[in-house]
């Protein structure tokens, strides 16, 4: 394998100069920079880790936390993480480590403060006995997708707008009757702000008798649960659902036609996320894009690593929403949204 001298010899350079051009430890010209790169790409030289670590002090190496790696949002924003990464030569340690286990503590307490990262990248972090003091005392810039802290910068959509615009659809069909599906007394962050922002909608709308709230865990088969029990009693049974995210309103979906309940005109149903099974059952939603969301991340770690004394900042995207067929105005009543009957397959008429 070529050395760095074979790389200095063919650009024309000094063996000092070519390690500096390869490491960005040191100024050379842009020129010279690019001749070295070239170079190098032509005979397959590649630095070592270690060398670079020893002349810039980094070891370009990010670790990435996240509590699941088989959800969908979680997986979607690794990849979007770890693409940004590549692009930029960097190498990517990964822990899984779920809420409240032994797991989780021990890679707080021992594998995150002796490994040489220089920065992380937390997904979906939701902070607990002191993680993110233990995270600030690594003393590396520290970024989030989702989080709840103001001491680290984040990267997330505006939760409490998008669940307002799920929950101003139904009510511009005409749904009076409309419950919010998901999260409960220990929701995570992200659900509470779903949860604020659908009791906001309701309020303005003068609906303020008809909140309720009903708690499901934040899966599919928690919202098919959750549903089951909500749909299957008639006295109690709702014409609309805000869902907290999609595999929740999935969930809902799946409940309502078990039960003979036809969607969307017996029971309107909007989700959150556009997650990939949304379009199969043809659900309306607000779409945030997980792998944007990481990729936005690593792009503010970057101006992080370059601006050490650059302040907490809050990326905030805004969800879009998709128009599918699980939205209707309830049997009876008067909307100002116009649905096209015609595009509706036909099982949801």
């Amino acid at each position: 394998m070529s050395g760095i001298a074979e790389v200095a010899r063919r650009a024309g350079v000094s063996k000092s100069t070519a390690s500096r051009a390869l490491t960005g430890a040191g100024y050379v010209s842009d020129e010279t920079r690019r001749r070295v790169q070239q170079a190098a790409a032509d005979l397959g030289y590649r630095p070592s880790t270690s060398a670079v670590g020893l002349a810039t002090g980094r070891t370009r190496s990010i670790g990435v936390l996240l509590p699941y790696v088989n959800r969908w949002f979680f997986a979607e924003a690794l990849e979007g993480v770890q693409e940004a990464l590549h692009e930029r030569g960097l190498d990517l340690t990964l822990y899984a480590a779920r809420p409240d286990t032994a797991t989780r503590r021990h890679v707080f307490r021992q594998f995150l403060t002796r490994k040489g990262f220089d920065g992380l990248i937390a997904i979906g972090l939701e902070p607990q006995d002191g993680e993110v003091e233990r995270l600030l005392a690594m003393r590396i810039p520290v970024v989030g997708v989702v989080g709840t802290s103001d001491a680290i910068s984040v990267v997330a959509i505006d939760d409490e707008h998008a669940s307002r615009r799920a929950t101003e659809l139904l009510v511009d069909l005409g749904h009076r009757d409309i419950v919010f599906l998901g999260g409960g007394a220990s929701a995570a962050h992200v659900d509470r702000l779903r949860m604020s922002g659908y009791s906001a909608s309701m309020t303005d709308a003068a609906l303020t008798g008809h909140i309720r709230f009903v708690p499901s865990d934040v899966t599919l088969p928690g919202g098919y649960a959750a549903a089951v029990d909500l749909l299957g009693d008639a006295r109690r049974r709702p014409t609309a659902i805000v869902a907290v995210c999609d595999e929740v309103a999935i969930g809902a979906i799946i409940a309502a036609r078990r039960l003979g309940i036809r969607v969307p005109s017996e029971l309107s149903v909007v989700g959150i996320d556009d997650h990939e099974y949304a379009a199969m059952f043809s659900l309306t939603t607000l779409r945030q894009v997980p792998r944007e969301q990481g990729a936005a991340a690593v792009e503010l770690l970057q101006r992080h690593l370059h601006d050490r004394e650059m302040a907490p900042t809050a990326v905030r995207l805004q969800a879009t929403l998709v128009m599918r067929s699980s939205t209707a105005p309830p049997l009876s009543a008067e909307s100002t949204v116009q649905i096209d009957m015609r595009e509706r397959p036909a099982w949801s008429q």
